[in-house]
């Protein structure tokens, strides 16, 4: 059992760890992200990880799973609390978006899925 505090680099290998676990579980056959997200926190928890740490952690794997070969990248440094700045290094294009066109468009569109914990 592992005990958890909440510093960076304990953060750091929980990520490493939900991200491995992720990528060995991914490619499943017939498995449902939602499934996988449940399954990857489940797996944290078991490691005495917090349900809160582990669905943050979890999250943030899961975005890095589903990204990696997307050479798009949110600018930090440029972007502000209310408008996100997108970068695409290999053309030199820069997009800004404002983070309601963000919510309005993608968070509340139906379509959007919403992985969270789900008890059986």
């Amino acid at each position: 059992m592992m005990l958890i505090d909440e510093n960076a680099e304990m953060n750091d290998e929980l990520l490493a760890i939900a991200q491995a676990f992720l990528g060995r579980h991914e490619s499943e056959g017939g498995i449902d992200d939602q499934v996988l997200f449940c399954r990857a926190v489940k797996h944290l928890q078991n490691m005495d990880v917090p349900m809160h740490l582990a669905e943050r952690l979890v999250s943030r794997a899961y975005g890095v799973l589903k990204s990696y070969n997307d050479r798009r990248r949110l600018d930090i440094d440029a972007s502000s609390d209310r408008v996100a700045v997108v970068t695409d290094p290999a053309n030199g294009l820069t997009w800004a978006v404002p983070v309601g066109l963000i919510v309005k468009h993608i968070i509340n569109s139906p379509n959007s899925r919403r992985l969270r914990v789900v008890e059986p």
